[in-house]
């Protein structure tokens, strides 16, 4: 009798651990926050998954749909995904989708240099894919939105990349874009080679491992007839280590502009 009764205690007892763990399993304390999954996204991104990462920062959106920090990361993401699509309606749809989370980050906090230059990148890739009115309407945004984030943040070098970009852009415009800057907003902001460079450069000097600044920053040197000056930056680009999904296809454009001056 004493041992059935022995037997009987323990398994109850065992009975009893495992509910009690299954119930901790189940349990708020154990399930994942926004910032866990946002730190997940964070790593990811590193990492070069992209997809993933974006796939995290949506997730935490579900769980906390006001969280800056995953707003951002959605919006750059679907930026940076949607640049690689073949497809322009698919390109169109996550540039528009990269606007509202970076909208979103901006109603949760305007003063915050990242969301400002989310909000620069998500126009800055619509801009690339739209006709004349809408390139035009796009960046007075982008330059707007860039100017405040390096304002808040002077030595946020995605953000000066940016103004290099936009720069650069403006300076490239064709008579019909010009025409229509004009007429619909009375001209953008000004816009020439020799900023474009000055900006680069200065996201050259706060981040010097930033491949794709180095590929426009060439680029512009080649616009203003400055050939060694690119030649330099290219072979620097060609040398620097992968750190983005897109760093493997930036590095091989500097390598294809390289043989070519």
């Amino acid at each position: 009798m004493y041992l059935l009764l022995k037997q009987n205690h323990l398994l109850m007892r065992n009975a009893w651990v495992t509910v009690c763990m299954v119930a901790a399993a189940a349990s708020p304390a154990a399930a994942q926050t926004a910032a866990d999954l946002v730190r997940q996204a964070d790593q990811l991104e590193k990492d070069r998954k992209e997809e993933a990462a974006l796939a995290k920062y949506k997730e935490a959106l579900k769980l906390e749909p006001t969280n800056l920090e995953a707003l951002c990361g959605a919006s750059f993401m679907c930026s940076r995904v949607g640049n690689r699509e073949a497809n322009k309606s698919m390109k169109e749809a996550y540039f528009k989708t990269a606007k509202i989370y970076a909208e979103g980050a901006l109603k949760k906090n305007a003063a915050n240099a990242e969301a400002n230059y989310v909000m620069a990148v998500a126009m800055g890739r619509m801009a690339l894919i739209s006709g004349s009115k809408d390139k035009v309407a796009a960046s007075r945004d982008i330059y707007k939105y860039a100017q405040k984030a390096v304002q808040i943040d002077p030595r946020y070098a995605l953000a000066w990349h940016v103004l290099g970009k936009y720069n650069f852009e403006v300076s490239n415009l064709n008579f019909a874009e010009k025409g229509a800057a004009n007429m619909l907003f009375g001209g953008l902001p000004s816009g020439d080679i020799k900023t474009a460079i000055a900006c680069y450069e200065k996201c050259k000097s706060l981040d010097p491992g930033f491949i794709l600044n180095l590929l426009d920053l060439a680029k512009a040197y080649k616009q203003n007839d400055q050939k060694d000056k690119a030649k330099a930056v290219l072979q620097q680009g060609i040398n620097t280590p992968v750190r983005t999904q897109d760093d493997p296809a930036n590095i091989a454009e500097c390598k294809k502009m390289l043989s070519s001056l």
